[in-house]
Formats: structure tokens, sequence, C-alpha cells
């Protein structure tokens, strides 16, 4: 049961990670008619979601894996975030059509990310410490 805080970490990252692809790829891909419903969606953030979603799977694999990687993908993905929210409000400066609602899911997937990361730290640490950061095949 000692690693029950990793695969948790894992499993919720992985649905949410699972979730977000559905939920950009739906749009990027026009699946179900589904952009018809979302109004004025910004492009270039929907894209940067998807992307960020393959992160989010990749470092629930690493939380099990190499905690390292589930690191370094979540660091990557919260530097990728926070380029593309200054984007999104470049965007509405500019007066690009945008939802308010925008503005709090970024924010929201920023704040998640971020805890994801510094739950990947001390995961990563707390393994590093017990001599057990190897990866596992």
């Amino acid at each position: 049961m000692k690693n029950l805080p990793t695969y948790l970490a894992a499993a919720v990252l992985a649905i949410f990670g699972l979730a977000t692809l559905f939920a950009s790829g739906a749009i990027l891909l026009d699946l179900f008619d589904v952009r018809e419903t979302q109004g004025n969606y910004v492009p270039f953030i929907v894209f940067t979601n998807f992307l960020v979603s393959l992160l989010y799977l990749m470092a629930a694999y690493g939380f099990v894996k190499n905690k390292f990687l589930a690191l370094s993908l979540l660091l990557a993905s919260l530097v990728i975030l926070i380029v593309a929210f200054a984007g999104l409000w470049v965007h509405i400066w500019s007066g690009g059509l945008y939802q308010t609602k925008t503005i709090g899911a970024m924010a929201f997937r920023i704040i998640v990310t971020l805890g994801f990361a510094v739950a990947a730290y001390f995961i990563n640490k707390k393994s590093k410490s017990h001599g057990n950061n190897e990866v596992r095949n």
C-alpha cells in the first residue's frame, strides 16, 4: 500500500488526460458535430489542450514507471499551458472572438497541472530517498 499515492495520482491524471483528449479531439475532428455547440472556441487553445492531454497520459504512465519522466512531462505541460494562456490574452486584447468560460477553463487546467507537478515532485523525492527511482519493466 506504500505505492497507493503514486497509483492514485496516475489514475486521476489518466482520467483527466482521457477526458481532455476526448473533449479537445472531438472539437478538432468535429466528432458528433460538436463544433456547432462550442460557439466561439479558440482553435490554438483547443490544439494546446489536445497536445497537453497526450502529455498527461504519458505522465500518468510515468508516475508508475519513472517518476522523473512524470515530473518532466508535467512541467513541460505547465509551460505550454502558460504560454497558450498568454496567447489567449493577446488574442482577446486583439479583439479575437472567445468564450468567457475559456479563461476559467485554462486557469483551472494550469492549477490542476501545477498540482500534479507538485505531487510528482514529492513522489519522485520520496522515491529517490528510498532508492527506488529506477525504470521498472
